[in-house]
């Protein structure tokens, strides 16, 4: 099990409030059944602008699509990571090479190597945390 590995509450808070408004969605897709379609929905209700990433490429929640993080034609500030563990680590790769400002890993997504990659690259990164759920409470 990971330790101290930015699950705490300041790295959510800088990640949200900082940050960055632009978040790239890797595994968003329109089946509003899926969990990322919803934690999407809530950040654009936050302010938000919501990147589609996914293979389909297609347009979600009102934005364009894209296939991949490299094919976003500008800046991405948070990469919000929705594909399961084994997958994680080269999204995250991918986030650092685009130069987005921080990693979001889901609930339930878990790499400690990639969380360590990517802080040593000098990017905040969030794991096994929601940010629809961690959002609404910046002002509490």
């Amino acid at each position: 099990m990971y330790a101290d590995t930015g699950t705490d509450a300041e790295t959510i808070r800088r990640i949200l409030r900082n940050a960055g408004d632009t978040w790239a969605v890797v595994g968003l897709s329109n089946n509003e059944s899926r969990a990322a379609y919803g934690v999407a929905a809530v950040l654009q209700r936050f302010g938000k602008r919501v990147v589609p990433v996914h293979p389909k490429a297609e347009r979600v929640l009102g934005e364009d699509g894209y296939a991949s993080l490299a094919d976003i034609p500008f800046p991405v500030d948070v990469v919000d990571v929705f594909v399961n563990s084994e997958l994680a680590g080269a999204v995250a790769d991918e986030a650092v090479r685009v130069g987005a400002k921080a990693v979001w890993f889901q609930l339930g997504v878990i790499d400690d190597a990639a969380y360590e990659r990517t802080r040593a690259a000098g990017i905040d990164m969030v794991m096994d945390h929601c940010p629809a759920i961690e959002i609404p409470r910046l002002d509490r």
